[in-house]
């Protein structure tokens, strides 16, 4: 009877998609379970000492991260003492991160007693000398080393990715699905889409976002996880809180705020420092990449972003109200600035809505005035119809300047102009260059011609910024195709507004200031974009086209 000790081993194999994406031709292949496993059992054929107990196999996780399931489980088997033997065909499949390795190898293993054998390494610990220990330590910082440069390889073509406007993410946001033929590329999924357009709809009517939560749950539309559950797709999400996820207003700001549905792809928000640090971080916003028109969109930019300014300006509505009002957050007191408030009594049965200033109603002792909810509206109303209303007249103006005598007048105008403007900056160049002269004969100290030269740089700065603004009023106003402005395209579709909107007042009211109960002054948007308009209109002729106007 022999007195040779048995071991009882677990054979363990591992794959990682790295390993697939790295791999090449034989070599891919051989790393493979199949073959990993195959090789274990072999060489235990050839063992009389050696009895296979179990054989573990972690496929698809990476050499760097030792929560594996199985290799934690054949750890388990270490400790309870049913194994005391690990064959691997290398140590690379054991681990790829040095430190670990290490403390596993040097460590954990002698201390249970335990027998590591890595068959292509020619590495069995139950003989390894001192230069074994050697060769452990250089094979597992090359193991180490490997990871890294596939980590640097992997970031660096996924970088070019992002830059190429693919997208990255495991899941498609919600309205989206990616292409079959691409799946870097997003397309409209067209349920969810109909759903996402409502969203931003109801937003843009003063829907808050508690109120639209509540119409898709009245309307048994399914949240986005379910949403896609319900489609086969294996989606979890730490937001969810019950048996089944259900719609919340933060779900619905989510969507609201995501440049995704603009047809922007907004990607590398959030990285890892190095392959060893599983953690996320939040990038620099510097280090985002940004890529516009990336896909289709299902709302488009310029809604997307009058929603971005009403989610800023919208303020607490209570429970029982599903709409914010049109003026919430854009009303100021004209004494102290502060923001005015909407307050509501009843008084002898009847209600009164006014806007009083905050610091007054909370005892800070302004004198601000209190104005009715009813005036205040009529007089904004008023007040923007008015605007619109001149904005029109003005581009119409310039629309019969356009084909009239007035057009070759303007633009001799403006040809001088850049006549001027540009023998002006020839004068500057050519003192620069008579400084330099007197420079080079002593006239000049460096120091004085060097401020010299700063002088003139900033002189014909200047000039070449006045010359792209004259070329760009010749071609914005004297262009044969010019139609009307974006912006007036967006004041015009309320010329006939009756009653006032959450909407209109977001896309048309920067703010209104009560200065008092028959003074208000108001900032509207497009403040500059009117004041260039007029300030351009053609001198010679205005008063006969005013005339013709009223």
């Amino acid at each position: 009877m022999s007195d040779m000790k048995t071991y009882r081993a677990a054979g363990y194999v591992r794959l990682s998609k790295e390993d697939y994406e790295s791999g090449i031709g034989l070599r891919a292949e051989s790393n493979s379970i199949t073959n990993q496993k195959q090789m274990i059992l072999d060489f235990v054929q050839t063992k009389q000492d050696i009895e296979l107990v179990s054989m573990r196999e972690d496929d698809g996780y990476t050499g760097t991260d030792y929560e594996r399931p199985d290799f934690k489980q054949m750890l388990g088997d270490i400790k309870n003492g049913i194994i005391n033997c690990v064959i691997v065909k290398d140590l690379s499949r054991f681990g790829r991160e040095y430190i670990n390795a290490g403390k596993y190898i040097d460590r954990l293993f002698p201390y249970y007693g335990v027998r590591l054998i890595a068959i292509n390494d020619h590495i069995d610990t139950i003989t390894r000398s001192g230069s074994d220990n050697f060769n452990i330590m250089i094979r597992n910082l090359m193991n180490d080393n490997y990871c890294r440069d596939i980590s640097i390889k992997v970031r660096s073509q996924l970088q070019v990715k992002r830059k190429k406007g693919e997208f990255l993410g495991a899941f498609s946001p919600y309205g989206y699905m990616k292409d079959e033929e691409n799946k870097n590329k997003l397309v409209i999924d067209p349920y969810p889409a109909q759903i996402v357009k409502d969203i931003f709809s109801w937003k843009l009517n003063g829907l808050s976002q508690n109120a639209i939560c509540k119409r898709l749950q009245m309307q048994g539309i399914l949240a986005p996880c379910e949403y896609k559950r319900s489609k086969g797709e294996r989606y979890m999400t730490p937001f969810k809180t019950g048996q089944q996820a259900q719609w919340t207003p933060v779900a619905v700001r989510r969507i609201l705020t995501n440049p995704v549905y603009a047809g922007t792809l907004v990607q590398g928000v959030y990285s890892r420092p190095n392959h060893k640090i599983k953690n996320r971080l939040l990038n620099d916003r510097n280090k985002w990449v940004i890529v516009e028109q990336a896909h289709e969109s299902i709302v488009s930019p310029q809604m997307f972003n009058l929603v971005q300014r009403l989610l800023e300006l919208d303020t607490r509505t209570s429970p029982n109200e599903e709409y914010v009002y049109p003026l919430a957050g854009l009303v100021v007191c004209g004494k102290c600035h502060s923001p005015m408030v909407r307050k509501t009594t009843v008084s002898k049965g009847k209600r009164y809505v006014y806007y009083v200033c905050s610091s007054r109603k909370n005892g800070h002792g302004c004198a601000g005035v209190t104005i009715s909810e009813n005036v205040l509206e009529s007089c904004v109303l008023d007040l923007l119809r008015e605007h619109i209303k001149t904005a029109i007249e003005l581009d119409e103006c310039l629309g019969r300047a356009k084909e009239s005598g007035l057009r070759e007048f303007s633009m001799v105008k403006l040809e001088k102009r850049l006549a001027e403007n540009s023998k002006q900056m020839d004068r500057y160049r050519r003192w620069k260059i008579d400084a330099y002269e007197d420079y080079k004969e002593g006239v000049l100290s460096k120091e004085d011609y060097l401020d010299i030269c700063r002088q003139f740089d900033r002189k014909l700065s200047a000039g070449e910024n006045a010359e792209e603004q004259l070329r760009k009023e010749m071609d914005m106003y004297f262009d044969s195709g010019r139609g009307m402005a974006q912006w007036l395209q967006e004041l015009v579709k309320y010329r006939s507004l009756v009653h006032l909107t959450r909407s209109a007042v977001a896309e048309c009211v920067e703010s209104v200031e009560v200065i008092a109960e028959d003074k208000l002054e108001i900032s509207f948007i497009h403040a500059s974009d009117f004041a260039f308009l007029n300030e351009h209109m053609p001198d010679a002729g205005m008063e006969k086209e005013k005339e013709r106007i009223g």
